[in-house]
Formats: structure tokens, sequence, C-alpha cells
């Protein structure tokens, strides 16, 4: 059933001034509340209220407790007062929907949409009487809200200085959370603290409640918007703070237009916030690309690993990495091993000196004289290998900008389905070139940025080129609108267990809680080794690093170690080659944020079946019913898992039992994890065994 439908888009709202008044529902609730909402299940339930001075507010309840209490909403300009106070509700107008979606790929092949939907219509009873949408959509494991301000007579341009969007929860608690507006842009470990100590955080930040809900902050359809962090105000209440720009303004647009969503993912536990994370992809518009068969989700080998070590160099010399004879070495690996592609860094000319902060010299159409684009391009396709682009910028944002087309034309010229972005330079310090050569610098994530990579992404569509970013943007689910956004960076992966400072055990476990709940990362897992620069020891068993295929989740996943490696490790090197990345259902079998994760998947057509479980720096153990699987199969439970000894500290890192036996539906399994360990298991489904004979 529908009931006053509204529809809300990104293209002008228009004004027209209805009387000042209530409906019928509002004019039943009790004192300031004058608007009320309830999830399909009733159980997380939306109030709108506006106080003395006209002050408008929302607040969240779940199972009758508050979650919320009244949290400001509204806006600062740099031009015009501010909208608070002076706020009268107008109308109220309600919507619901429950729909199912397909994905061309991802953890689920369709995807529920069920939620009630609430409009306010706020206006100033004086002065300017403008007039703002709140919107919220209830799921029953989320909110998201946003605004909407329309195009009317007093309010034509906006220039947004903040919002005054707040989050007031009711209750302490523990927060995971990275700091927002410092130089190594999203690439910071997690902190642990208390919900009333966190700073500035980055989104997404996770909490575990005092009472045990868990609730995951973070925002849906960025578009021509500035990101959303979140400041601590006082006690437990954040304020939401919008990146800056290069002006005054954070965010600057003709008015007629729908901000991205604030969101709250809640749940009972780590593993339900995982679930309710989908509301992110729901709360995007629905794909504009059309037909997205071109794109290929699957495993990369790369020239990479050898230049995060030190031992090759992105710049041409004597120990250049992306040479003709290297990148076939790789091909040849990659073939023999069913990888689809190989990424190839360094292949171009414009690394030579110091590019980090300043990509000028960067050039996306011309290899360097030691690598044989045509040959390279003929030969990959003779083995069934397709080679992965690669597109540094060094920050040079605007001067990537003219080459967009060219690039992209190369890539899909040169059989290049896939290119890796880069944009290594300090936050705040991304450069931006104006028409009439004016000079800027830039946030990663400010309103001018996000409208960069957005046309990235666009321009590389027209390619049949799909696009995975490093130093990226956030993801906010428009893989959704745009398939060809199919993974990003936007944290510390694999490459900064190379270096001093690596990441500690407990790292993959925060982020299956943290940052993956906004969407697919290139972690660059399967160092076999274990070894990064100088030697240096990796803080992580070997069967860790093939659980992170099945945890951490990305379409386009790298087997990031050499081929001499892999070559020692061929036991292991099976599971690698059998993954896939593809999935048609997801299930999180348990979990504690930064502590484990155990999450089983299907494979996309296929009846089998993975999992991985990751811990941290402590043994861990854990009894898993395989209720996943289908009822009446006996399936080959290939096991990969710690060995005897296994521990991330010692030599015994490398120690692993690799074993099978028969499992069916409902049989329980203890996964034992070793101090940074971790478990990998291919659940071969009848069917597929007898295919492979």
């Amino acid at each position: 059933m529908k009931l006053a439908p509204l529809t809300l888009a990104l293209a002008a709202v228009t004004f027209a001034p209805p009387a000042l008044a209530q409906d019928d529902l509002s004019q039943k609730l009790e004192g300031n509340v004058v608007a009320r909402a309830a999830s399909p299940d009733g159980r997380i339930t939306v109030t709108v209220s506006i106080d003395g001075e006209g002050r408008a507010s929302y607040a969240v309840q779940r199972a009758g407790k508050p979650l919320l209490t009244d949290s400001r909403l509204g806006f600062l300009f740099t031009d015009a007062p501010k909208m608070d106070r002076n706020m009268a509700l107008v109308e109220t107008m309600r919507d619901t929907s429950d729909a199912s979606w397909n994905q061309p790929f991802g953890e689920w092949s369709a995807i529920r949409d069920n939620h009630n939907e609430m409009t306010v219509r706020l206006r100033e009873k004086k002065d300017l009487q403008r007039e703002m949408d709140v919107t919220f959509r209830i799921f029953d494991d989320g909110v998201g809200f946003r605004y909407t301000l329309p195009a009317q007579p007093n309010l034509k341009r906006v220039n947004i200085a903040d919002e005054l969007t707040e989050f007031a929860f009711a209750e302490s608690g523990t927060a995971w959370w990275k700091p927002a507006y410092l130089w190594n842009r999203e690439e910071y470990l997690y902190n642990k603290t208390p919900l009333d100590a966190v700073g500035t955080a980055q989104t997404v930040m996770t909490i575990k409640l005092a009472s045990g809900t868990h609730v995951a902050v973070h925002e849906a359809a960025l578009i021509d918007y500035a990101g959303m962090n979140l400041r601590r105000e006082q006690g437990n209440v954040f304020i939401a703070s919008l990146t800056p720009g290069s002006a005054a303004p954070k965010v600057s647009r003709d008015a007629g237009f729908s901000t991205p969503w604030r969101t709250l993912a809640i749940a009972d536990d780590a593993a339900g916030l995982y679930y309710a994370s989908r509301m992110t992809l729901n709360l995007n518009e629905p794909n504009k690309l059309g037909d997205v068969s071109w794109i290929k989700p699957g495993k990369f080998a790369g020239v990479w690993w050898n230049m995060i070590t030190g031992k090759w160099t992105w710049s041409r010399g004597p120990r250049h990495g992306a040479t003709t004879a290297n990148v076939k070495r790789y091909i040849d690996f990659a073939s023999a091993n069913g990888i689809p592609g190989v990424l190839v860094e360094g292949w171009n000319v414009g690394w030579d000196g110091d590019w980090f902060g300043n990509g000028k010299d960067m050039n996306f159409d011309q290899p360097t004289e030691d690598f044989d684009a045509v040959a390279l391009q003929r030969y990959a396709k003779s083995k069934g290998v397709y080679l992965i682009g690669h597109n540094e910028t060094g920050g040079s944002a605007s001067h990537y900008d003219g080459q967009l087309d060219r690039a992209f034309g190369y890539a899909r010229d040169h059989g290049i389905p896939v290119v890796k972005t880069g944009y290594v330079t300090d936050a705040g310090e991304i450069e931006r070139t104006d028409a009439d050569g004016t000079q800027h610098r830039e946030w990663h994530e400010g309103q001018w940025m996000v409208n960069h990579y957005l046309r990235v992404v666009q321009t590389a569509a027209k390619y049949h080129v799909a696009i995975d970013s490093h130093e990226p943007v956030k993801d906010t689910g428009l893989r959704r609108t745009w398939p060809n956004w199919v993974a990003r960076e936007g944290g510390r992966g694999m490459e900064y267990n190379s270096w001093d400072g690596k990441n500690p055990p407990e790292h993959e476990a925060n982020l299956v809680f943290t940052q993956l709940m906004g969407g697919p990362m290139d972690f660059t897992p399967g160092v076999l080794s274990l070894k990064g620069s100088n030697d240096s020891d990796i803080q992580s068993t070997i069967a860790k690093q093939l659980a992170l295929y099945v945890v951490l989740y990305s379409p386009v996943v790298m087997v990031a170690d050499t081929p001499e490696t892999y070559a020692r490790y061929p036991r292991e090197m099976k599971f690698i080659r059998d993954v896939p990345t593809d999935w048609s259902d997801t299930r999180v079998l348990n979990g504690e944020v930064g502590d484990y994760a155990t999450i089983a998947r299907k494979a996309r057509g296929s009846d089998d079946w993975y999992l991985g479980a990751v811990g941290d720096e402590q043994a861990r153990s854990s009894v898993v019913t395989l209720d996943f699987l289908d009822a009446g199969k006996t399936y080959v439970a290939e096991i990969y898992r710690d060995g005897p000894g296994a521990d991330y500290r010692t030599a015994a890192r490398h120690s692993i039992t690799i074993e099978s036996r028969p499992v069916q539906k409902g049989d329980t399994l203890t996964i034992a994890l070793a101090p940074g360990g971790g478990e990998a298991i291919r659940f071969v489904a009848p069917a597929a065994k007898a295919r492979r004979r």
C-alpha cells in the first residue's frame, strides 16, 4: 500500500508554498513531537520535534528504548542566515516500499529494499520563510535521512558552511574510528575508545553501546557534495563536519537538490551490522549504465609487490619493474593459474623524479620505451589474460582531467578492462587548476574532488573500463548506480605490512565491521612469504592470508605476492586459484569488532561455498554450524587452518594444516585460530566435484 508518495530526485525541486498546517497524524502527537514513523517491523521509530524556539530535531528509538535523543537538524551558510530557529511543520508525506533488485556482481545476487518513508516539510515562520524537506527511510535494521533544499525565491544559490546535523547517542559505548583531517588521508589504523573520547572521526564509525546494540554511522549516495565526518561536541553527541574545499563554502550548488543520506545501521551484534550495511546500496539510485556484462570481476596478479618491498622501481632505470620481459613472466604465471588479470604499475612516462604530490609529468597513453604495449597486449590475449592499467596522478587531478578520454581510449584500444587510479599526495594537497589557470588545493573528500572521482568513473564507462580507485573518496554505495566503480582502497591495505609500523593482527577484524560496511576494499591479500621490506616479518599466519580472500570482499582481488613465492607454496596456491571473487549469498557466522570474524560465501554460478575466518593477536576458538549448506548433499570440506604452533610472532607463522573431510548441512566445525591466525575452507558440492573429473 502506498500513501501520499513523494519523489525526491537530484533534479530541481520547485517551490510551491502550501498553507502552514500539520497533517492529522501529527496533531495527535505529544509535546514537541510533530511527526513519527516506524520501520516495517515496528521496532525502530523516528520522531521529529520542534522546540519552543522553533528548532527542529529528530530522535531514534529501538524496541522502545532511545538510541538517539533529540538531535538537531539544519544548516549554516556562508552568505545567508542559518536555517535553524523559527521552523514550523508545513506538511508530512509518507511512502512505503518492499521490493528486491539484482546486483550484476557482489556479495548477494539479490537485495531486498523494505522500508517506510516519512518526509517532513519545514518552513521558517518569518523573515525569509525558506523551506527544507527532511526525508527519513526507516528499515528494520537502520535509518537513512537526507535534506532537500528546493529552489525558492529566498534560496537560489546554496553556499553551505556546514550542517547542523547531530547524532546524540542516548547511551555511552565503545567506538571504533579513525581520525579525519590528518595528512595520510584515510590510511590510519582504527582507534578503539570510549564513545565520549572520540575526536573528529571519518565514517564509517562503528559503536557498541552500553546495552550491546551496535550502530554504524556513515552516509550514502555522496554526489556533488562534501564528504561527512563526525566531530564530537560534548559527551556522546556528534555533529556532522563537512570536508572543506579550497573556498569558503564547503558545498556550493544551485538550490533544488538533495544531500547525501546520513545513515545509521543498527543491529544486536556485529554480524547483524554487516547485513544492515546493505541499506547503503538501497539508498542509491539504480544502475545508470544499462548492460554491464563487460565488467568482469576476477583476481589479478601484479607487477607491484617487488616495488612495494623496494626490489624494483616505478621509475625507469636498471631496476624498472614494468619491462616487457617482467610483464611476460607475470602473464605466464597468471595464465598457468587461471588468474584473468595482470596489473602493471610504472608502465607509463612520468614516474621519473619526484612525482609525489606532483604528477604533472604523468602521461596516461605513452608507455616507457622498455614496455612494448602492443606486443604485451597480443601476448596476454594469446594466454587468455588481460592487462590492468594504472593511472597514478600524484594528486594532480586537473592534469588527469585533461587526459581522461585519451587515457581510457588507450585502455580500450589495448584490451585493458580495468584501470587502477591513484592520488598519492597529502590530504588537502590535491592540485586543482581552473580554466583560467588559477591554482587551488583541495581535499580528497571535498565537493570538487567528489565530482572529479565520479567524472573519472563516468568517462571510463564510455570506454567500457572499470575503475579501482586508490587514495579515493570513501565508498557510499555508488557502485549500484555506476557498477564500473568496482573497488577502492581508502584504508591501510597490505602494502603497510611491507613497511615500518605494520598493520596489527586485529586490523582485518576491524575492517570487516568498519570500512567494509561502506563497500569493497582493494586490500591486496595473499602475501604467502609473510615478508615485507628488508626481510621484515608480517604479523599474520599463512592461513590468514588465504582467509582474507573470503573475509575482505572486493570484486577485483589481487594475488599480491610474486610468482617465485607462489612456486614455493603450491598447496596454499590451490586455494587462491579456486576462490572466486563474485558471490550469490553471504552469511556472517560470528564476529566481534576488532577481535574476529567468520564469513561464509556462496560462489555465484556454483553450489560451492567458501568460509574465511580471521582473528586478532589472541588464540581464539569458535564452533560454527554449517546451516548454509544445501540439505541432502555431502560436500567435501577442503580445510586450510593454522597448523601446530602457528603464531604470527614466531617462525611458525607458516605452520599450516591442509586436510579434507565430508560434511553435510547441520554439521559443526571448530574454527581454531592461532595468534594472528585464520582459516579458509572450500566446501565442494558433489555436482561441482563430478564436473572436474
